[in-house]
């Protein structure tokens, strides 16, 4: 997203005027002194009555108001009349807990992306007093907004509205809900692929020197002049740069998705996979794929369920000439509906146009690829025809002249705007997945998450508001001998944020997909994140709420010697097998695989060829494939490493 300068008009206020957040349907939380606030003109008195309260105050000189209500019990659903100069009501509103959830991409991935992993979830989702207010995307590193962007509502869990809902904190909500049977109320405020630090307000950024400095330059009105005027430089420059010859699919006689298109001189290509893999070296353009299908009569005009796994990077697909969908981006799996009348006896052909600027382009591999028709299942891996359609030439003009930025990946960025406007909304506690967006400095992310988990505290001004965070998930290729790993770095410094107070971190070692940063399995975190705000929040001392947490390591001989808390009813090796992915080194910090043995709560590590060893990791790469330490409960041991460095 490039920088744009915004002009801040003035506001004048006239009537009364609530944020966005306090709408229709909302849940407020219960048992704490609740703030209602919002605008009018300068000395109006607003009165606000609600569950037999009533409370008054008068605006400010800049037309702000903000009152009091005392606590009140789980319960609703409520009306509440405000009342100025104008009147506003507010129906079915209800008392019980509120969650602020923020994060990246995997904190916002909707339960219409897994449905078909959970189709009964979906179907069953009939729960009224669980409601989700999404905030839109909205970032600005020049000011403080005083209120959320304009375009979403609460909307109330049910099998329509829930596809909307974050995957994982529906999860949450369900089980929390289910136990405790308090309405719950999601505030789900997630950017994909943002760091850390745009989540940060300036106060919380002192302590860091670098983005210190970018904020300050924020606030340089020359600075951001500079700014924009390279950017209006650089998309100059764009412009005027010759176009590419035109995709040679599109510009033909024919199009390349006709149905009586003949693909002459068209190459061979195993789907799924990627071009650059397959005899097409280095190429950023266009891409064209065709495969025929036979179908018997009984399937004709049928409709049907077209799955193209996860495509890279955009697609325009095709079923007999007709195009049944499209996405401009790599992430969403491609699941696109064929309407019915168009599926023919015997030959059918699946065209899929790919445009890919960066990287290998094409099909990822360990997804599902398939046509559904009538509860069938046709596979459609294996042979297709490929043929290139464009060549893009290599763009001469870079931003790494400092000339683009991206406010939403800026220090600030999304404080300002998603979690600034918030802060006078009371809460019963912060949960967070982020991280994957860190991972190219991931110690430095051992400062970060305990200076936003004190920044939001500080704001919030509800002392030490419980924060659960999950884990980063296995991601990427297997490596089958010990090795360095950023992700299981970070990983690292997401465990030892367990030493802040009030804190509880939900594992996800084991909920990943080595093909795909966001992974379909939101169940087993949102179950995770549940079991702890049991213990953490609710008082469930009994429950077992996380897997075994390294404690301690005593070296013995050739042996280490490793204590865990959370052990539960004990550790087993998932599977009843040899534990497995635990490496030890020497003093030279070289590191072997171990064999590992369950000793009580305690495991034992040790290498035959490594007489005096002295440090030992657990799952300690990008995707730890096969790490099985448990507790008997079913939960995963966090990867760790005992050398503090």
């Amino acid at each position: 997203m490039a920088f744009l300068l915004l002009l801040i008009d003035s506001t004048t206020y006239g009537a009364v005027k609530l944020p966005a957040l306090i709408s229709n349907s909302i849940v407020l939380q219960r048992d704490t002194k609740l703030k209602i606030w919002g605008w009018a003109a300068p000395g109006e008195k607003v009165t606000i009555t609600f569950n037999g309260r009533k409370a008054s105050a008068t605006t400010n000189d800049s037309g702000n108001w903000l009152l009091w209500l005392q606590p009140m019990k789980a319960g609703g659903p409520f009306t509440m009349k405000i009342k100025g100069s104008n009147e506003i009501i507010l129906t079915d509103i209800l008392i019980g807990d509120v969650w602020f959830c923020a994060g990246q991409s995997n904190m916002v991935i909707p339960m219409e992306r897994v449905k078909e992993k959970y189709p009964d979830e979906i179907a069953n989702a009939n729960y009224p007093e669980i409601r989700n207010f999404f905030i839109p995307t909205v970032a600005d590193v020049t000011r403080l907004h005083d209120d959320l962007p304009q375009g979403s509502k609460w909307l109330q869990a049910n099998p329509q509205n829930v596809l909307t809902f974050g995957a994982a904190s529906y999860f949450f909500a369900k089980d929390i809900y289910q136990k405790y049977h308090v309405p719950i109320g999601i505030i789900n405020s997630s950017v994909g692929g943002t760091p850390i630090e745009a989540w940060i307000s300036e106060e919380g950024l002192k302590q860091f020197p670098n983005d210190e400095a970018m904020i300050k330059n924020f606030k340089d009105t020359a600075y951001m002049h500079t700014l924009v005027q390279k950017q209006v430089a650089l998309a100059k420059a764009r412009r005027e740069e010759p176009l590419p010859e035109p995709d040679k699919g599109l510009s033909g006689n024919k199009p390349w998705y006709d149905t009586t298109f003949v693909p002459q001189g068209w190459h061979k290509f195993w789907l799924p996979g990627y071009w650059a893999d397959q005899g097409v070296k280095d190429l950023n353009g266009v891409v064209w794929f065709r495969k025929e299908i036979d179908l018997p009569p009984s399937d004709a005009g049928k409709p049907a369920k077209l799955f193209m796994g996860r495509i890279i990077d955009a697609d325009e697909t095709y079923v007999n000439g007709v195009k049944v969908g499209g996405i401009t981006y790599q992430y969403p799996p491609r699941r696109y509906e064929v309407p019915a009348g168009l599926l023919k006896p015997g030959k059918n052909i699946i065209v899929v146009r790919i445009t890919n600027t960066a990287g290998k382009g094409g099909f990822v591999p360990d997804k599902n690829y398939s046509l559904n028709v009538d509860g069938q299942r046709i596979d459609l891996r294996g042979d297709w025809l490929y043929q290139v359609g464009q060549v893009f030439t290599p763009n001469k003009h870079y931003s790494d002249d400092g000339a683009m930025m991206s406010m939403q990946n800026s220090p600030t960025g999304l404080y300002n705007t998603m979690v600034a406007p918030v802060i006078n909304y009371s809460i019963k506690g912060l949960m967070w997945y982020q991280g994957e967006a860190n991972t190219n400095r991931p110690k430095e992310y051992g400062q970060l998450l305990p200076a936003l988990i004190a920044d939001w505290r500080n704001k919030w001004q509800q002392g030490e508001l419980p924060f659960l965070y999950v884990q980063l998930p296995n991601f990427m290729e297997v490596n089958y001998s010990p090795s360095e790993s950023q992700w299981a770095q970070l990983r690292e410094s997401q465990l030892k944020t367990l030493a802040v107070p009030n804190t509880a971190m939900a594992v996800a070692i084991d909920a990943g997909e080595w093909n795909d940063i966001h992974p379909l399995d939101k169940k087993d975190v949102g179950d995770r994140l549940a079991l702890a705000a049991d213990h953490l929040v609710y008082g469930d001392k009994t429950v077992v709420y996380s897997g075994p947490i390294y404690q301690s390591c005593k070296i013995d001989g050739n042996k280490i010697i490793i204590t865990f808390t959370n052990t539960g009813t004990g550790l087993m090796a998932k599977g009843d097998g040899e534990l497995y992915y635990f490496a030890v080194a020497g003093s030279d910090k070289k590191y072997f695989w171990a064999k590992a043995t369950i000793a009580g709560d305690k495991v034992i590590v040790y290498n035959d060829a490594i007489q005096a060893p002295k440090y030992v990791r657990y799952a300690w790469a990008d995707n730890p494939e096969g790490a099985n330490l448990y507790n008997k409960e079913g939960l995963p041991a966090s990867p760790f490493e005992t050398d503090d460095k």
